[in-house]
C-alpha cells in the first residue's frame, strides 16, 4: 500500500480493524489480510451484521449460494455473500467447509 488508507463501507468491503480482504490491501492498512475461501452455502442461513443472533439480518442465504470466507471464529464465519456483495457473519455450520476453492 502506498499513501494513506481510504474509508470503505464495511457493509460492502470486507475490512475490520483487525483483518481485511487481501483484495483491499492497496486501499487500507490492516494487521492481517485474508485470502477468500469460496464455499457453498449448504443450508438456508442468515447473513448478519454482527456475530450474535441479535444482530441485524442483511440477507437470506440459500443452498448453493457462494460465501467468500475470510475468517472462522467459534461458530461464525465472516466474509462476503455472493451475489449480493454484502459483508457479514453467517453460522459456519451452514457452509460446506469440506470443498476446495472454485475460483
Amino acid at each position: 500500500m502506498t499513501g494513506r488508507s481510504v474509508d470503505l463501507d464495511p457493509r460492502t468491503h470486507a475490512v475490520r480493524r483487525d483483518i481485511a480482504d487481501i483484495r483491499l490491501a492497496e486501499y487500507v492498512f490492516a494487521p492481517h489480510y485474508a485470502v477468500p475461501m469460496i464455499r457453498p452455502v449448504a443450508r438456508t442461513a442468515l447473513l448478519r451484521s454482527g456475530r450474535d443472533e441479535a444482530s441485524d439480518t442483511m440477507v437470506d442465504l440459500k443452498p448453493g449460494d457462494s460465501f467468500e470466507v475470510l475468517e472462522i471464529a467459534g461458530v461464525s464465519a465472516w466474509g462476503v455473500a455472493r451475489p449480493s456483495g454484502l459483508v457479514g457473519y453467517v453460522e459456519a455450520a451452514a457452509l460446506d467447509l469440506s470443498t476446495t476453492d472454485a475460483t
